[in-house]
């Protein structure tokens, strides 16, 4: 096989967001994610844009995982001309349906609101689904004559996967997301031992989490804390993993009656959804909440759940007395529900603001996570007296120490690492950790320059 292989970042590098990487030879073309870039200025404008080669001319898209950064632009690409075959897990397609069918709910609404047209239709993501085929954790596909790819479970959600492709002897191995195991929920991250080449996440390269034990600690004392002044925890959660992770724990404190059971409010219908899925998709989680399932726990569901539908019923939450807890998308309070729970409880010095996960740079969770006296939200001034907490310990990602740890098991195999997927500050922070403590040679690649495999 005398073919050059060749890989392209077109995205997701110096962002943490908009996943979008080229594998090709001289007759294959292989797209890994086609996400939307998410939490910049100019996010809107980029993603609008043009993709950078011909969408026609792509033969294969393989979807990671169904979070919009990594699958927001598969309605565009269609759009745009792609008619290829689009794979993930089962798990990822059906999460996926319901993530990009909601997201055109929201473009819609916004035409109406402030006349900005959508990246792409209904119909075009219908034709998405269309193209959409499923291929199970620990199997292996032959895609054509050059090329076969192997699953592995990244951990990292429902359905998360990651790709390890095989052709003409190399192993090129794509984690997408890896997951922050062991997880609450789900199994471990599979491990990585013969990669030739990696292309890795670095969300949490230049820091770590809490650790677990630390970190449900920090949970129960900020809700006990927050209960004894008689005010409200706002917690912004992404629909998709955040959010039953949050469910799972509550569910568990309620029960061991390490917080008193008051009103939890799911103030999300994308949430609600989500969760439905993850219901029927036990095999997934690890064996201690299959053993909790099958002793009749029902994980995500405990006296005092509320979920939330109308607007009115969203509205009505803020003025209910006594404490609660109201979990509201977004996780980043880009937009959604959660925004106006803020703009109410944020002057509110008895009330909580809890973030738990990475706020992007130049969203509105990244500002309220900086705990600014004030801050303008949808035009109007808002005074910051409630309490700004932060635990990164609930996020999915895997944080410094465990990315090198992840990269150390390959270390005798691979030739070359590229670190995306992070802020640049994390990504060559990661990239040098790994060139100094496991000596393998790792880059923070740039966006639009192929690199010869």
């Amino acid at each position: 096989m005398n073919n050059r292989l060749n890989l392209t970042f077109w995205s997701g590098v110096g962002t943490v967001t908009g996943a979008n990487f080229l594998l090709e030879d001289d007759k294959t073309r292989i797209l890994v994610d086609c996400g939307l870039v998410q939490g910049t200025e100019d996010s809107d404008m980029e993603n609008q844009k043009q993709f950078p080669y011909d969408t026609k001319t792509i033969d294969f898209l393989f979807i990671t995982h169904a979070h919009m950064d990594h699958i927001g632009r598969v309605g565009k690409i269609v759009k745009d001309g792609f008619h290829g075959t689009i794979y993930s897990t089962p798990e990822t397609f059906e999460l996926a349906q319901v993530m990009i069918m909601d997201a055109i709910k929201i473009m819609e609404i916004n035409k109406r609101e402030s006349g900005v047209e959508p990246l792409y239709s209904k119909g075009d993501a219908e034709k998405a689904f269309s193209l959409w085929k499923t291929i199970s954790y620990h199997e292996t596909k032959k895609i054509n004559d050059e090329f076969e790819v192997f699953v592995m479970n990244a951990g990292h959600i429902l359905g998360s996967a990651m790709y390890k492709f095989l052709y003409g002897g190399k192993k090129i191995v794509f984690t997408g997301d890896s997951g922050n195991s062991s997880s609450p929920l789900l199994k471990d991250t599979d491990k990585i031992t013969d990669a030739d080449y990696l292309i890795m996440d670095s969300v949490y390269g230049d820091r770590n989490h809490e650790p677990k034990e630390e970190r449900n600690l920090m949970f129960k004392e900020i809700i006990l804390e927050t209960i004894a002044l008689g005010g409200t925890i706002v917690i912004p959660a992404f629909a998709l993993e955040r959010t039953q992770v949050i469910l799972y724990e509550l569910n568990n404190m309620v029960e061991d009656k390490k917080i008193p059971s008051i009103p939890v409010f799911l103030d999300s219908p994308l949430a609600e959804k989500v969760t439905d899925i993850y219901r029927r998709s036990t095999d997934n989680f690890n064996q201690v909440v299959q053993d909790e399932i099958k002793g009749g726990d029902d994980i995500f569901q405990f006296p005092k759940l509320s979920i939330t539908h109308g607007a009115r019923e969203s509205q009505d939450i803020e003025y209910k007395l006594n404490s609660k807890i109201i979990i509201a998308g977004s996780g980043m309070s880009s937009g959604g529900r959660v925004v106006g729970h803020e703009v109410h409880f944020l002057p509110d010095p008895k009330s909580t603001i809890l973030l738990m996960g990475y706020q992007a740079i130049g969203t509105l969770g990244r500002e309220i996570e900086n705990k600014p006296r004030q801050i303008e939200i949808n035009g109007e001034m808002i005074q910051v007296k409630a309490r700004i907490e932060m635990i990164s310990g609930f996020s999915s990602h895997k944080d410094s120490d465990n990315l090198v740890a992840m990269v150390a098991d390959t270390a005798q195999t691979v030739k070359k690492v590229f670190v995306v997927l992070g802020e640049p500050k994390a990504a060559t922070y990661l990239a040098q950790r790994l060139h100094e403590e496991i000596m393998v040679d790792a880059i923070y690649p740039e966006r639009g320059v192929p690199y010869q495999l």
